[in-house]
């Protein structure tokens, strides 16, 4: 995934989290995670409003130490939580730049098990089954589809997954989160937004955008309550694939299911659990998760490029390195 925006060097801004002393400690690796993303212009323009989604989400794995995002030129910071409970930052700018800059730096705890057992209550066990009045009232827009299927294509795609009726529900899900890789290719792509769940059956390849927009549109279909999640990937071995070039962030999904609660589903390197990915935020619509939003006033060809560099490294890694 590429962080996005029309965003510029002077003086800095900085954001800076403590940390949470209540949680309690996990037994787990340390992270530190450098994400960078610099905006270039051939002129200075005047920056609007940037939207930031660099904080990564704390939970019962994952305890965040320290977390900061510096900022050039000197920017206005306020905090806020989205509707998601995302930790949003709004920067606002009061001069012109010919470029921004923002560096975010994240320590972190991370203590997901690498093969979890999912407690998914008995109504649930078997598919389908029928989440209750207060789910399905809670989970609301995270049920329904949100790409045209005119053709119920995506949704007879989704079905061949289904063996039988009843059958288990945590396997159909795994098939379906192995069936996407086997469909589709993963390919990176430079190109901004998210190709539909559609456009991804009929080229053959996607990004991890895209497949995990492909994952979860299909698990809407088959009546699953599903959330995209934007964030990092932690590749010990180099053998995970769809984050690890310079300048990406990694998305994969989660899909509710009662008892066990949201389950981590990441079809492009074919895996579920969350043991090596940091969520940042987690959202209906991928265009809700943009790590870096914004825009500019400036003259037509003013903005030059752009360039995003994500290292995520654990502490073992720094010291052999």
């Amino acid at each position: 995934m590429q962080d996005r925006g029309r965003a510029s060097i002077g003086s800095q801004a900085t954001m800076q989290w403590p940390p949470c002393p209540s949680m309690p400690e996990l037994p787990s690796k340390i992270f530190n995670i450098h994400h960078r993303t610099v905006y270039r212009y051939r002129q200075p323009v005047s920056l609007g409003p940037h939207l930031l989604m660099l904080r990564p989400r704390e939970s019962r794995d994952l305890r965040l130490i320290s977390n900061e995002v510096t900022i050039a030129p000197a920017a206005s910071v306020t905090w806020a939580q989205d509707v998601f409970g995302n930790a949003v930052a709004t920067a606002t700018f009061q001069s012109l730049a010919d470029h921004l800059v923002i560096d975010s730096f994240t320590e972190l705890r991370l203590g997901a098990e690498l093969w979890p057992v999912f407690d998914i209550a008995p109504s649930a066990i078997s598919y389908p089954f029928l989440y209750t009045y207060d789910e399905w009232s809670d989970l609301g827009a995270l049920t329904v589809q949100q790409y045209p299927d005119p053709s119920g294509r995506l949704m007879a795609w989704a079905c061949a997954f289904v063996r039988g009726k009843p059958t288990d529900s945590l396997s159909l899900l795994k098939d379906l989160n192995a069936g996407v890789s086997s469909w589709i290719c993963y390919q990176s792509r430079e190109a901004e937004g998210t190709q539909s769940p559609i456009e991804t059956l009929d080229r053959g390849w996607g990004s991890c955008r895209d497949l995990a927009v492909l994952f979860m549109e299909a698990a809407r279909c088959l009546g699953f309550g599903a959330r995209i999640v934007s964030g990092y990937c932690h590749n010990p071995g180099e053998g995970e694939i769809g984050q690890y070039h310079p300048g990406s962030t990694h998305a994969w999904a989660e899909v509710y299911a009662p008892g066990a609660g949201w389950i981590t589903f990441d079809p492009t390197n074919r895996s579920f659990g969350g043991f090596n990915l940091i969520p940042v935020a987690v959202a209906r619509d991928i265009r809700q998760a943009m790590p870096v939003a914004g825009s500019f006033i400036g003259a037509s060809d003013a903005f030059e490029g752009m360039s995003v560099e994500v290292h995520v490294k654990s502490k073992s890694q720094e010291r052999m390195s």
